[in-house]
Parts: structure tokens; C-alpha cells; sequence
């Protein structure tokens, strides 16, 4: 994967049609090469739309947005997880990757599928895998762009907690294998604290940071007693 880009956001107002307050308004963030951020807070702050903005999704907005040295624009789409997996059913695992990622060769492809874990199900359509799988084909999809950048929109969202901390681990080794820039919206605590190296706690609207916890320890190397310390962070700033 392309290594991971500087990205910066600079929104002056993101209003939708017929809301009385915007969601954003001058709202500025920056995110350093090859880290994970994760965006914390309550339902309806901005989370995803601030992702929807970042992945060009939704262009209609005041300000502007740099990934690396360019323009959101005119910077290529980012790999983008969704909060379901969005498979096509009469595709493959294989096929939703390669007819969705045109720039993806069949080989990057089972390449990508190898990567989650899912070597052997190349061939399985949708309605073979688990939900958990379902969700791995959708990281090899977005790892499969090859931008250096992922958008993750709540990508635990209806799992079972044992399928979530698989899915915390896998995300978090990905992400530090690649040194791709991550975005990660959530509003679980304990995802922010697994994965990312920073928690920007979202609040109000028009949106904006009640908080900006830069975690000390690497995701990979983080103890019981780091973890709790997070998460106190957290539930003090929130």
C-alpha cells in the first residue's frame, strides 16, 4: 500500500438543506503521515460526515481539504470501510474487489484477500461468508485501492464482541503494516483505545473538539493498565 499522506481539513461551513445550524463551522484538523485518529463521539456530532467530506462522498461544502500535496478532489478516492460491508451478492469475494477497484489485478486482489485472512475464499459469493468475513472483504477492497488513506466508519458496527476484537487487532496490524493514514469513526470508547495513536472527541453543533488525547504507547504494545488509563482519558473528556 502507498505510504500514508498528511491530511488536512480545513472546513469553513458544511450546512444541510433544511438544518437550522451547520454541522461544521470553521472547523480545523490535521492529521500527521501514518497515524490513525479516531473521531469519538455520540450519534448526529459529524462523525461520518466528516469522513463522507475527507473521502469527496459529499462535496458540498465551504473550506477545503489536503491529502498530501493535493486537493481531496483531484487526490484519487480513498480507501473507504463503511459501516456494512456493501457487497454485491452476485460477485465474489474476489469480484467485489476487482470489478469495484478497477486499478485492483486479480492477483492484488487475492493478495488483499490474503492479507484479512480470507485466502481460501476467493470464490465464496456474500451469502457464504459470516458477517465478520463480510467485513474482512470490505477492508481487502479498501486496502485494495492502494491510496495510503482509509476511511473507517464504524466498522464493528453489529458485531459480536468476540468478532470485534478479532476485527480491532486485524484493523490495528493492518494499518501499522501498510503506514497508511487511517480515519476512524466510532462511538465506542474501547475502539479508539485499541487502535488509535490519537481520539479526537467530537461534541456540539456545529461540531466541534471537546478533546484531543494523543496516546503515549503504541496500539501494538498497549497493557491492561493502558488501556484503562485510556479509557479514563476518555470518560473524563466526554
Amino acid at each position: 500500500m502507498a505510504s500514508g499522506p498528511r491530511l488536512e481539513i480545513e472546513i469553513a461551513h458544511k450546512l444541510y438543506p433544511g438544518a437550522d445550524r451547520p454541522v461544521f463551522e470553521n472547523f480545523s484538523l490535521t492529521v500527521e503521515p501514518g497515524t490513525t485518529v479516531a473521531l469519538v463521539g455520540s450519534s448526529g456530532v459529524g462523525k461520518s460526515t466528516l469522513l463522507r467530506l475527507v473521502g469527496g462522498v459529499d462535496p458540498d461544502f465551504t473550506g477545503r481539504i489536503r491529502i498530501g500535496d493535493k486537493d481531496a478532489a483531484s487526490s484519487g478516492a480513498p480507501g473507504f470501510v463503511f459501516q456494512d460491508a456493501r457487497l454485491l451478492p452476485w460477485l465474489t469475494a474476489l469480484g467485489n474487489i476487482t470489478e469495484l477497484v478497477p486499478a485492483a489485478t486479480p492477483e492484488a486482489a487475492r493478495a488483499a484477500l490474503a492479507r484479512v485472512g480470507l485466502e481460501g475464499h476467493a470464490g465464496d459469493y456474500p451469502h457464504q461468508l459470516s458477517g465478520g468475513m463480510q467485513r474482512r472483504v470490505a477492508l481487502a477492497r479498501a486496502l485494495a485501492v492502494d491510496s495510503g488513506l482509509l476511511l473507517l466508519d464504524e466498522p464493528f458496527v453489529s458485531l459480536d464482541r468476540d468478532l470485534v476484537a478479532g476485527m480491532q487487532r486485524l484493523v490495528r496490524d493492518l494499518v501499522h503494516e501498510t503506514g497508511a493514514t487511517a480515519l476512524l469513526v466510532t462511538h465506542v470508547a474501547d475502539d479508539a483505545v485499541r487502535i488509535a495513536d490519537r481520539a479526537v472527541l467530537l461534541r456540539d453543533r456545529p461540531a466541534a473538539i471537546a478533546a484531543d488525547l494523543r496516546f503515549d504507547v503504541p496500539p501494538a504494545h498497549r497493557s491492561s493498565v493502558d488501556f484503562g488509563r485510556y479509557l479514563g482519558l476518555l470518560a473524563e473528556a466526554g
